[in-house]
């Protein structure tokens, strides 16, 4: 069976960015933003990987960065979701349109 090559990779990682991106400029509900933003984060951690796999075989440098992204990942999950969780319990709604004229 044939190893798929940098540009199977590449392709798939401009596949997921542009999905990301879609998602991100066309929904309006908070949760399915944060999962695009998370696949736009996912699509360069893959291009990472595929450029240290393919192109930088001896250095480690794609590695590092992908667990720096995922580091951040995480943490941008978990305040993003508690914003979300706040906004829900005291407006009753987390729908982008209505968020914008919310006042205390």
């Amino acid at each position: 069976m044939m190893e798929p090559g940098l540009y199977h990779m590449l392709f798939i990682g401009a596949a997921l960015f542009f999905i990301g991106i879609y998602g991100f400029l066309t929904r309006r509900n908070l949760i399915t933003i944060l999962m695009s933003f998370e696949l736009i984060l996912n699509s360069v951690c893959l291009n990472f990987i595929a450029f240290n796999r393919y192109v930088w075989t001896d250095k480690m440098d794609g590695l590092f960065f992908t667990v720096f992204i995922i580091a951040i990942a995480a943490a941008e999950a978990a305040v993003a979701i508690a914003i979300i969780i706040h906004l829900y319990r005291s407006h009753g709604s987390i729908d982008v349109n209505s968020a914008e004229n919310l006042k205390h």
